[in-house]
């Protein structure tokens, strides 16, 4: 059993059991997280689709941990102008582990 789910603007495909890094959510390590946005579940004999999302469904997990992705280097350079400039980001995540997927009715 799957479920595709939406946050943070992005579609991630998650099992119960697995360990998946989202966009950063304003919570503490060990809180209960619930996704309501979800478009579309699979299950062993049946498929539900949203249009656009799947009624009553939801994802539950826990918040694992917090942190911080590789440093992305942005490099801006114009040849024969002496114009440089070297700015770096580190983009937020957090670990969410989830433990159930609620189908609708």
């Amino acid at each position: 059993m799957y479920a595709v789910i939406m946050s943070g603007g992005k579609q991630y495909r998650v099992s119960e059991g697995e360990v998946v890094r989202v966009e950063k959510l304003e919570a503490e390590s060990g809180a209960p997280i619930e996704f309501k946005d979800v478009l579309l579940i699979k299950t062993d004999d049946k498929t539900y689709i949203g249009k656009p999302l799947v009624e009553g469904a939801s994802v539950q997990g826990v918040l694992a941990s917090q942190g911080k992705d590789d440093k992305v280097l942005v490099f801006k350079y114009k040849k024969k102008k002496q114009y440089r400039r070297t700015r770096g980001h580190r983009q937020q995540h957090s670990e969410v582990r989830i433990d159930k997927i609620n189908v609708a009715g």
